[in-house]
């Protein structure tokens, strides 16, 4: 068994590795790295030939970071299955059409405006792209097998996303595991994480590695925000990912108003078309979740779904008291940069980032105390509040990381961690040799080594 590391080896995103099992290439997952600059400029690097002549690629979820570079593989010539649950491929392909479309208006905007570094700015990808790289996918159930020559590919639910499971590759008697981003035991809309049993080779997360999430009732302290910022005449910007943290800040939203923590006659808004598209999804895969069905069909009652461009512009002028849930949720593009641009400069308002933010990204910016954000080329003011709230996170932390691996009946023969930033990455290594006495290591990115 071979593995060639090529992303979330040395930071949390990008998600890309090319397993070799027996005859086989497969590719578990194909990810958009974020954050920091010298990351991101890996998205314009081309495919490596063996990734592109994988035999199939595998997505343990649809977020961007583990699915968004696809339509860059299909593109470079890749034509092999992409297996993904049912409710993967279904957000999927509103993520990926919703991130080819910023980008190419991205793209226009920088062009019009002259703010590109480069004599024309272009898109990573199209819309265009996106429609051939849908025609890739294969559902696959789970539970049941697929198979790819004589390797086996099985999916098993892990929470963290509506559709998210981690990966089983079986070659004979040898058994590769990648978790995949690994959910909460307690996550506000998805079941806990299926343990699983074996592995001769496993691949880990470790995005919350280093840390546990707070303790406190990051519900009760989001009432007190709102309800504070309302009563001083101010408005709350809520920066989500549109799929899944969206949704749970707006049953979370719904949850306060019932219990009058905030008042009842508080406008909700949700603007993001995508946000708005997922919501249905969650809505029409309602028995994958852990809330009543009652509940999850009553989502969005009293939300105000904002449609085009001019209604979320004439949102941006509103005076009045609100509650703005926008994408992006690390505030790296979307509507949100309107939103911001108009609210960060005035004291009264709060932003709110709900869970993690990527180093480099605007909202690790903001979190760690910028005093002013670029948006569209400009610099503007911060003197909005800023607070965030990591007990919204729908990632495992530290204890439910090691609480999971602990479910392995024996040590596998080598664990890999990955998708985590170094210092993460390497607390999780620690605690897994001290407290499990596995063998053990961090790849490095782009390493390929023999398992």
């Amino acid at each position: 068994m071979q593995i060639h590391f090529l992303g979330a080896a040395d930071t949390v995103t990008g998600s890309r590795h090319l397993v070799a099992l027996g005859d086989q290439r497969i590719g578990l997952d194909c990810g958009l790295f974020q954050g920091f600059k010298v990351h991101r400029e890996r998205n314009w690097l081309p495919p490596p030939r063996e990734l592109v002549e994988a035999d199939a690629l595998v997505l343990s979820h649809a977020h961007l970071d583990h699915s968004g570079w696809l339509p860059v593989l299909v593109r470079s010539g890749f034509r092999g299955p992409v297996y993904a649950s049912p409710a993967t491929i279904a957000l999927a392909e509103v993520l990926l059409l919703d991130s080819a479309h910023l980008q190419e208006e991205d793209a226009r905007r920088a062009n019009r405006y002259g703010y590109s570094r480069h004599p024309k700015a272009l898109p990573l990808y199209t819309r265009r792209d996106v429609q051939r790289t849908l025609q890739r996918f294969v559902p696959l159930l789970p539970g049941r097998e697929a198979a790819c020559g004589d390797v086996r590919i099985q999916l098993t639910p892990v929470g963290h996303l509506l559709g998210a499971c981690a990966v089983t590759l079986t070659h004979r008697h040898e058994r590769l595991v990648f978790s995949g981003d690994l959910g909460r035991d307690h996550d506000l809309l998805m079941p806990a994480p299926n343990r699983i049993d074996a592995a001769d080779v496993l691949l880990v997360e470790s995005t919350y590695g280093n840390r546990v999430h707070p303790q406190a009732d990051a519900a009760a302290e989001l009432g007190r925000i709102v309800r504070d910022t309302v009563q001083g005449g101010g408005s709350v910007l809520l920066p989500a990912f549109a799929v899944g943290r969206a949704q749970a800040l707006m049953l979370v939203l719904q949850r306060l108003k019932a219990a009058g923590a905030i008042p009842a006659e508080l406008p909700l808004f949700l603007d993001s078309p995508m946000a708005v598209r997922a919501t249905a999804l969650y809505h029409q895969y309602r028995r994958l979740l852990r809330i009543p069905p009652r509940e999850a069909e009553h989502l969005a009652d009293g939300v105000r779904l904002v449609g085009d461009a001019r209604q979320s512009m004439a949102l941006t002028r509103m005076r009045y008291p609100s509650v703005i849930i926008s994408a992006s949720g690390m505030a790296t593009g979307g509507r949100v940069l309107h939103h911001l641009k108009a609210m960060a400069p005035v004291p009264k308002h709060h932003v709110v980032f709900a869970g993690f933010q990527v180093g480099g990204s605007r909202g690790a910016r903001l979190v760690a105390g910028a005093t002013d954000v670029k948006i569209h080329g400009e610099y503007v003011p911060v003197r909005a509040q800023v607070s965030q709230l990591e007990g919204f996170s729908g990632h495992a932390d530290s204890d439910e990381l090691m609480a999971w691996l602990r479910g392995f009946r024996h040590p596998p023969r080598q664990t890999f961690v990955v998708h985590g930033e170094p210092d993460a990455a390497d607390a999780l290594r620690v605690r897994i040799q001290d407290e499990l006495r596995w063998r053990v290591r961090v790849p490095p990115h782009g390493a390929t080594v023999d398992a």
